[in-house]
């Protein structure tokens, strides 16, 4: 027998062991089955171990001791469940079945155990086979056991090797199938339920075996065997060899294990591996015991995975072959190079494309050919090879040998110490691209050009109309004067006026349209705003349409300036009415809206939350080429003098510069739908209050106001006016002439400043600096157009004011008054 892990021998150490106090009580007791179980078991050379008894008390021999690790040799006589515990729950069931009477065998079997202090993955190959006591009741199971871990791990490299190669080469994939299909018969392990004994008695040189060693042989159901038998089945060129270490096991009473390959009686050839050791009975008698295992399937994978080498050395070498091959033939350009950049090896490409010798590359940095303008980007990029692959083609310039640069398109990998690296030649598509661009940037030039002709035709064309109605007019006025007729006046003078105020909506507007309107916008409910303008919408529209308000619950706030919002509202409302001559349904809808990244995409708008006001109608609709011009400016489909073309360019304007959007849906035929969306703002909306329109509202108060504007003409104005209703005035043309007077010491209660002014300083500047002067004092802006510079997110600090020019007397002083009326900040 051979010794233990630990040098004692399981025999020994069984028979040394106190078994009074296990449930199996004193070994005198136990019955000759359990007896003749334990002999086979610890005479075995293969490793074994017994479950006896109610608690499954473990028995095992010396080869099953390294499976225990440092469990051995505490675990002998312990129940096997305590033994095994950590593998306990994957071994139960096989126990179940087998102690119900049934072999159970498992093939590499996975189990996650912890034997030598740490978990570890393993596999097994193993076979329970019931033992029964001498009633014939099954108490037990007896376990043939061998450790796979080894084999599964080498089968593992050696599929993942295989893998690389196949995802290296496409060439080989359909090869590197078929030897993986031949390589799975290397996966299959000894079937140890095949497993078969034998019992060589030496002396009379009868052999006895098993049913399964009968099957292996072909030797029919009978009795003893005679040795000679078995030995004239060996194949004639391994004979001798077996006989040989036969005898010498013999000899030198020791352990025999021997492949070899027999010829059945029926004609079948199988190959066998013997396993045994030489024992001697107490009278002298010399015996040969151990098992047949049938190998045949493990050799044909053997010999299937030594042509699968060759034919892989084979492919392998095919592989190097194609890869010269291409990389001789290749039309881009392929480098080997240093980490440090240092050109090792590059293709003939080089030259073809470059110019440039081999021997003047190698050994050289490819940097020294990079474009001076590109350098610093391709040197990160290079850089970042070694530690991700460059798998997005990185275009970068390279020197042709004479003096020119082309473009090349690169991917590289960082292997092997070694940066391997494909370059493309792109120099043509660029060209061709740079060569598109330039065309899109002139046809996009002749567009802007176009659009700005007929932006300018209809503002002159709409202006000239106006300012002729303003000069007729006001020249009437000089004629009746000269001439002492004071009489209907007036009629001359409201003529004038009213094209100026048509001509001050014109020029909103174009400023609308252009995003650069001056805009007072405030935390509002688009749900109040309609109600209080619900009465006036349907006064507007008449009674040929029906108006329906429908109202979303809930509906977020939106920060917008409230007056152009309706305004929009009532020109979508005008429009709607338009579309349907024969009367129909308006329908005036809120909503919340989340926008998404593919919607916002879409729509042309940043994803979040908005509020959507929609105005939808029962009319004739719109065709697609209609909606694609319906923004622009002075475009429109309505009957001359019957409306601008400016009421939907200013809604899109107004929509962009409050941070939203405008959209058409309309089929001809099917009406149309037109939503505004507004960003929704977190707050509370502030409540509407009642604007007082009356008329002049004079003041004694001896208030002292700073008018700052580089336009005489509107300084005297303001002065005149202001003069009226008692406030005194100081005039200012620019914002350093401003300062001076505020650095004065002078009383001054009201700042009023133009923003657009001369010098390098506007008016908000001005603002800012008097209220660092003059910390508190209150301000009001006059502005044809709010500039981002001075008015930035839009929103006006507490004590300041917005008034829009052209603004009446009248809409002056009762801002002025409200401002100075207004609690002190």
């Amino acid at each position: 027998m051979q010794p233990s892990s630990d040098g004692t021998n399981m025999r020994a150490l069984t028979d040394a062991h106190d078994w009074t106090s296990s449930d199996l009580g004193d070994r005198s007791t136990w019955p000759r089955s359990l007896e003749a179980s334990l002999d086979l078991m610890l005479s075995s050379p293969l490793a074994m171990c017994i479950g006896w008894g109610p608690a499954l008390t473990l028995f095992y021999n010396d080869a099953y001791t390294p499976f225990l690790g440092k469990r051995h040799p505490k675990a002998v006589g312990r129940p096997l469940k305590e033994v095994w515990s950590d593998v306990w729950s994957d071994i139960k069931q096989p126990i179940v079945t087998t102690l119900a009477g049934k072999a159970v065998a498992f093939e590499d079997m996975p189990l996650t155990m912890t034997r030598h202090g740490y978990p570890e993955e393993t596999w097994w190959t193993f076979a329970y086979s019931p033992l029964r006591d001498d009633s014939g009741t099954i108490v037990g199971f007896l376990d043939i056991a061998t450790e796979t871990t080894k084999k599964v791990l080498n089968d593992r490299e050696l599929v993942r090797e295989r893998e690389q190669l196949a995802a290296s080469e496409a060439q080989l994939r359909a090869l590197n199938a078929d030897l993986e299909a031949q390589h799975s018969l290397t996966t299959r392990a000894i079937d140890i339920a095949r497993l078969g004994t034998f019992a060589w008695h030496v002396d009379s040189g009868t052999v006895e075996l098993n049913d399964r060693s009968r099957q292996i042989f072909g030797f029919p159901d009978a009795g003893q065997i005679e040795a000679e038998a078995v030995f004239g089945l060996i194949d004639p060129e391994a004979l001798n060899d077996v006989v040989a270490k036969s005898r010498n096991a013999i000899v030198t009473r020791s352990r025999i294990e021997i492949d070899y390959p027999i010829l059945r009686p029926d004609g079948m050839r199988r190959w066998i591996r013997s396993l045994g050791d030489y024992v001697e009975s107490p009278s002298g008698e010399g015996c040969m015991t151990g098992v047949f295992l049938d190998i045949t399937d493990e050799k044909v994978a053997e010999q299937a995975l030594a042509a699968e080498k060759i034919e892989l050395k084979q492919a392998v070498e095919q592989r190097t072959v194609e890869r010269d091959r291409l990389w001789r033939n290749s039309l881009d350009l392929l480098a080997v190079a240093a980490p440090d950049g240092t050109l090792n090896a590059v293709n003939a490409a080089w030259t073809t494309l470059l110019g440039w010798e081999e021997s003047e590359l190698i050994a050289e940095s490819f940097v020294r050919l990079v474009h001076p303008d590109d350098l610093e980007a391709t040197q990160i990029a290079f850089v970042g090879i070694l530690d991700a692959p460059l798998t997005d083609p990185f275009e970068y310039r390279l020197l042709h040998n004479d003096g020119s640069y082309r473009w090349f398109a690169w991917t590289a990998a960082f292997e092997a110490g070694r940066i391997y690296a494909n370059g493309r030649d792109v120099t043509e598509r660029r060209e061709q691209a740079e060569a598109l661009e330039a065309s899109r940037a002139a046809l996009a030039q002749a567009q802007k050009m176009e659009a700005v002709g007929q932006l300018t035709g209809g503002l002159a064309h709409d202006f000239n109309n106006l300012l002729t109605g303003m000069m007729g007019n006001l020249e009437l006025l000089q004629v009746r004067l000269g001439r002492g007729k004071l009489d209907d006046l007036d009629r001359f003078i409201s003529a004038a006026q009213g094209a100026g105020r048509r001509a001050a909506s014109l020029t909103q507007r174009l400023l609308a349209f252009s995003r650069r309107q001056t805009l007072d916008p405030k935390p509002s409910d688009a749900n109040r705003l309609i109600v209080g303008l619900e009465d006036m919408l349907r006064r507007t529209v008449g009674a040929s349409a029906d108006i329906e308000i429908v109202q979303a619950a809930g509906l977020w706030t939106t920060s917008v300036d409230v007056g152009q919002l309706e305004n929009a509202l009532l020109n979508l409302c005008i429009n709607a009415r338009d579309a349907m001559p024969e009367g129909g349904r308006i329908t005036v809808e809120t909503a919340n809206k989340w926008i998404d990244d593919r919607t916002g995409r879409e729509r042309d708008m940043p994803p979040g939350q908005y509020i959507s006001l929609c105005v939808t109608d029962t009319g004739t609709g719109m065709s697609a080429a209609t909606i694609e011009r319906a923004f622009e400016p002075f475009y429109t489909t309505k009957p001359i003098g019957q409306g601008t073309g400016l009421g939907l360019s200013m809604i899109y304007g107004f929509a962009r510069q409050s941070g939203g959007q405008v959209r058409i849906y309309s089929e001809v035929g099917s009406g149309t739908t037109v939503c505004i969306y507004l960003p929704r703002f977190h707050g509370e909306a502030e409540n509407a209050e009642e604007v007082d329109t009356s008329a002049l509202r004079e003041s004694s108060s001896s208030a002292t106001i700073l008018v700052v504007d580089d336009e005489a003409t509107i300084r005297h104005l303001i002065d005149e006016v202001l003069d009226d209703v008692g406030y005194t005035v100081i005039g200012a043309a620019d914002g350093a002439a401003g300062i001076k007077v505020l650095q004065s010491g002078a009383r001054i209660e009201l700042l009023i400043t133009d923003v657009g002014l001369p010098n390098g300083m506007n008016g908000r500047q001005v603002a800012d600096e008097a209220r660092r002067l003059r910390p508190g004092l209150k301000v009001l802006f006059i502005t044809g157009f709010a500039e981002n510079a001075a008015f930035g997110n839009g929103h006006l600090e507490p004590g300041m004011e917005l008034l829009t020019k052209p603004f009446t007397l009248e809409a002056l002083t009762a801002k002025v008054a409200d401002i100075l009326k207004a609690p002190a900040i």
